[in-house]
């Protein structure tokens, strides 16, 4: 029962009472409970293991990417993870590793491939001095201790070029930010004409050098000159000529040659490691086959391009693009 109020009558104040059984919502209560204690559990075991299957399910994929990753060395890159079809974040995922699984296994090809043929390069050199030593060895009548010196010198000076070849390759793989300073690139132009006159009866024309000052590596741009003027003189027949023109936000450096050129088709794969065109020749004039790879790489390190294009003489201009400096 419950509820009491006074109220006013003529014979005085009077109490009124009013009540009202509760047994109907005790009753309630005490099923609602019930069903609460039983149900409520039953319900969250439900919905757990629901959560639990549907998140299993889901999650599948992620697991089945975790034991194959897990799976993989250095020697099974080719192998690939399961990409589901759906289109979503976890096929994304298997995507993107796949991905990455043929970026490393094209690094670790290329490795294997510049190892293997910077092996026979060196190798190269160290089997021509191996072999004049046995022969004078062997026949002191033969090969005189000047010719044998002669030999030695000049295949020591291959190997030591390579050798040079190599570790700057070997820098721009770690991607070093080259040192900055301004540098005048048209001395470095008339240098390398200086140089080429001195060392080939070809014709080297540098008047088309203008001023031009760039931000960069003086030894690495130096190299740069160097390349492309040996590259030139290797492949003219009579001439070889180097400009420079400043462009304003650009500096632009040309080498020309008359010489056969290279094939359109080819222009790309020259700028590869060890890549000669002319194998026998190459090997016999002293090429590595890296003189364009290292301009290639030293270029870009510097912010600029380079490209193969036919050379009004008749053979190949190599251009190369560099930031010009803004101080």
């Amino acid at each position: 029962m419950a509820g009491a109020e006074g109220a006013q009558t003529p014979d005085g104040p009077r109490t009124v009472l009013v009540a009202r059984a509760l047994i109907g919502v005790f009753e309630t209560t005490a099923v609602v409970t019930k069903v609460m204690l039983i149900g409520l559990p039953l319900l969250l075991v439900v919905v757990a293991v629901t959560t639990w299957v549907m998140v299993g399910r889901a999650l599948a994929p992620v697991d089945a990417i975790r034991r194959e990753v897990d799976e993989i060395s250095a020697a099974q890159l080719y192998r690939r993870v399961p990409q589901p079809d759906a289109d979503d974040e976890i096929g994304r995922l298997a995507a993107t590793m796949n991905r990455m699984l043929v970026r490393l296994e094209g690094a670790r090809n290329s490795q294997r491939r510049f190892v293997s043929d910077a092996s026979h390069e060196l190798r190269s050199p160290i089997t021509t001095i191996r072999q004049h030593a046995e022969v004078a060895l062997a026949h002191p009548d033969r090969l005189t201790a000047q010719e044998l010196a002669d030999v030695v010198l000049a295949e020591q000076t291959r190997m030591q070029s390579l050798v040079e070849d190599l570790l700057l390759l070997a820098r721009a793989d770690e991607r070093m930010p080259p040192s900055r300073a301004p540098i005048d690139l048209d001395d470095l132009a008339f240098e390398e004409g200086h140089r080429l006159r001195a060392t080939t009866s070809k014709r080297v024309d540098t008047s088309g050098v203008g001023a031009a000052r760039v931000q960069g590596d003086a030894d690495a741009l130096h190299r740069v000159l160097r390349n492309l003027g040996e590259n030139a003189a290797r492949y003219a027949s009579s001439r070889v000529d180097i400009a420079l023109a400043d462009l304003g936000d650009d500096v632009v450096l040309t080498v020309d040659d008359d010489g056969p050129g290279i094939p359109e088709s080819e222009r790309e794969r020259v700028l590869q490691r060890f890549v000669r065109l002319d194998e026998a020749r190459s090997r016999d004039d002293g090429g590595s086959g890296l003189g364009l790879s290292i301009v290639d790489e030293v270029v870009r390190a510097h912010g600029g391009s380079m490209s193969i294009t036919q050379s009004p003489l008749g053979g190949t201009r190599i251009e190369v693009t560099l930031p010009a400096d803004e101080g």
